[in-house]
């Protein structure tokens, strides 16, 4: 497949990308990932990285959903040896699963699995958290596995940086194991990744902790609790299997799931997206639909430019750190041939509306206690349809505890009001899913909903 073969090394902005690696040094300690290294067969090269051969799928896949197709140990990019001797803070195994994607047919999913090395102290055995990763990029070498092993990805085509491995570190303190999923695309070479498509984000997040059940060689037993951890992309994920748990994995009993800035209405968020630094989210968006649908292809096909071509097909490769540099800022207008932004083109063509109408989360109560947090001024995920999700649960009957994080706007469409809440919020989000891990009880906050921003 032409997207996976090493690129020309295009003009890029060497001392903007120098600098933004420079900041991720001090953030996270790791040896950077530069080029594509030498192995037995040609390796699977996604913009001068090398993808190990581990993420090719095999030919033929398992029938069950969440079986381990192969496994194999994980180095972790930051770890230390403990007084005991184990590694801090655990023992990392690389995994690809099979799973089901949005049109029913298999796909297999690749992740990872933690056994933490601090013990867990809470009540009944070792919990599991399934964490579903914010957005990375379209890019296999953006994939939150491959992030574990290299926290720090960066050369003259590509730059990921390993942002989530924050909030895996502080899970795997409290004593609960962590599977990580890649989703479905990335990271496995055989499609592009499908971002945040409500069905296949969630049957990846509960097929991960089939797998993770089914890993030989855990502290995991029949009794453990599973939580559900994410936030952005995350949050729309966790906030989904939340909802389809009952019917696609009724086996996979929920004790609570955080869903922090979930994206639960895509019409609103591509308005939220479009000109701001993480514009090509709209791109990643638009490939990975009309992948799975032909009726919203037909439409964008139909409408895009020389330019809105050549930026899809540029994005379908890319992470986070190098599509701010080269398209953050870009408003759609200028991709389509009419003028229009891709937003007004796919709400005035019901067959493409229908697409994004069919991916609102909210539409169904969610299982188990749920707590739904956004920032008042997030204004890429945008605030109001992540509140609307906690109001459609709440009608729903659903337990719900709503948090409205309040913080000064710290600047518009740049990503500090989507990402500040992601931090400071953190510490209070792992300890209520804790408390739920734990066995506690959560009553629902639905009645502040009128008193809550």
């Amino acid at each position: 497949m032409s997207r996976y073969r090493s690129r020309p090394r295009s003009p890029f902005n060497r001392l903007t990308a120098a600098a933004i690696a420079a900041v991720a040094c001090v953030c996270v300690s790791a040896t950077p990932v530069d080029a594509a290294t030498g192995t037995d067969t040609e390796p699977v090269v996604s913009r001068g990285v090398a993808i190990p051969a581990f993420y090719t799928p095999p030919a033929q896949l398992p029938a069950a959903n969440g079986t381990l197709i192969r496994q194999e140990p994980l180095p972790l990019g930051v770890s230390v040896p403990g007084l005991d001797g184990r590694p801090l803070p655990g023992t990392a195994t690389r995994l690809m699963y099979k799973s089901t994607d949005s049109s029913g047919k298999p796909v297999a999913v690749t992740g990872a699995y933690i056994e933490p090395s601090a013990q867990w102290k809470g009540d009944g055995p070792r919990p599991l958290v399934a964490v579903a990763s914010g957005t990375m990029g379209q890019g296999d070498q953006c994939a939150p596995s491959f992030a574990l092993q290299h926290p720090l990805t960066a050369g003259e085509e590509t730059l990921s940086i390993a942002y989530d491995n924050l909030a895996i570190y502080r899970l795997l303190a409290t004593g609960a194991a962590v599977v990580v999923t890649d989703y479905v695309g990335l990271g496995a070479t055989d499609r592009l990744h499908t971002y945040v498509n409500r069905l296949d984000g969630a049957h990846a997040v509960l097929d991960a902790v089939r797998a993770a059940r089914d890993l030989p060689g855990t502290s995991l037993t029949s009794g453990s609790r599973v939580g559900l951890y994410g936030y952005s992309e995350g949050g729309g994920a966790t906030a989904s299997a939340a909802e389809l748990q009952p019917t696609y994995a009724p086996d996979v009993q929920l004790a609570g799931t955080y869903a922090g800035a979930p994206p639960a209405n895509l019409t609103a968020v591509m308005k939220g997206i479009d000109g701001s630094a993480l514009v090509s989210a709209l791109g990643w968006a638009i490939n990975g639909f009309s992948q799975t649908y032909p009726d919203l292809r037909s439409v964008t096909e139909a409408n895009l430019n020389d330019a809105g071509r050549k930026a899809l097909a540029d994005t379908s490769t890319m992470c986070v750190g190098e599509s701010v540099v080269r398209y953050g800022f870009t408003r759609s207008t200028a991709w389509t041939t009419s003028g229009k932004s891709v937003a007004d083109i796919i709400a005035a063509e019901p067959r493409a509306q229908a697409v994004l109408d069919e991916q609102r989360i909210g539409t169904l109560k969610p299982s188990g206690p749920v707590r739904v947090a956004t920032g008042i001024y997030d204004d890429i995920v945008p605030h109001a349809q992540a509140r609307q999700l906690a109001v459609d649960w709440c009608r729903k009957g659903g337990n719900v505890t709503y948090a409205a994080v309040d913080l000064p706007n710290l600047g518009d469409r740049i990503l500090t009001n989507h990402l500040a809440p992601l931090l400071t919020d953190q510490g209070t989000a792992i300890s209520w899913l804790t408390g739920r891990l734990e066995g506690e009880p959560t009553a629902s906050n639905c009645w502040t909903m009128p008193f809550q921003s």
